[in-house]
């Protein structure tokens, strides 16, 4: 198992009245985008894009994503969850989306993120997140317990995280923490051979794995790609993200 990497950018219009937002994540199992318009504070239009995904249901995901439509933004990206039942949508189309509502109400037209898990030893790892190139978190994780540096030492990534989050750091930070946490979580796929599925398990925690769903969500062999370089991830949705910041002149 090589390093799980992944990288998330974001790219407003910059104008908080009205305006636009457009988001890409791509990692080695994942390649969504998601573009939002906003106008006075209501987020009035989402859709998404599948780009490259496990499962052959994944790309449905993006027509209940526009449950969304009509919520106020916040600042809290974790705050579509308060929307819309995360099992019923794709985890990270979801995510992404939340990442673009927050953005929307920051002056900031620019964010990157870069996330890096390397394989584990022992059950060890050191998870770590870049904002903008610059070092932001680095967790030493053993199992699903984060054991430093403070204030994380002791959370456990799958239970209680979020609210723990949300509660005790500000919205960026917690932004911040709870991405890292979700490419923590499911860089351990790296150690599978996932093409050995036929089809998504039915574990009701997504689209794809929903128990009337899986069946015919059928694995996309080949979908899984081992990454060398943060510095690929995104590379073709460059032109498509500039496009942003002029959607609204």
């Amino acid at each position: 198992m090589s390093t799980f990497r992944r990288r998330v950018e974001i790219v407003s219009s910059g104008q908080p009245e009205s305006g636009e937002v457009r988001a890409a994540l791509e990692d080695d199992f994942h390649h969504f985008r998601v573009c939002l318009r906003h106008e006075h504070g209501v987020l009035s239009h989402v859709t998404g894009q599948a780009l490259r995904y496990p499962y052959s249901a994944c790309p449905e995901a993006i027509e209940p994503l526009h449950a969304l439509a009509g919520m106020a933004l916040s600042p809290i990206a974790h705050s579509v969850t308060r929307q819309t039942d995360a099992r019923h949508q794709c985890t990270h189309l979801l995510d992404l989306a939340g990442l673009a509502v927050a953005a929307a109400l920051r002056p900031v037209q620019l964010r990157r993120y870069d996330i890096q898990v390397p394989a584990r030893v022992a059950g060890r790892t050191r998870a770590s997140l870049l904002l903008n190139g610059q070092p932001l978190l680095e967790w030493e994780v053993n199992g699903a317990i984060i054991e430093g540096p403070e204030p994380f030492t002791g959370v456990n990534i799958r239970e209680g995280m979020a609210r723990w989050a949300l509660n005790t750091l500000s919205s960026e930070l917690a932004e911040a923490a709870l991405l890292l946490r979700r490419c923590t979580m499911i860089s351990i796929g790296k150690a599978l051979y996932l093409d050995s599925q036929i089809h998504a398990s039915s574990t009701d925690r997504c689209y794809s794995q929903q128990t009337v769903r899986a069946p015919r969500a059928l694995r996309m062999k080949g979908s899984t790609w081992d990454i060398a370089s943060n510095e690929s991830l995104c590379s073709t949705d460059q032109a498509w993200l500039r496009d942003c910041t002029h959607a609204t002149s």
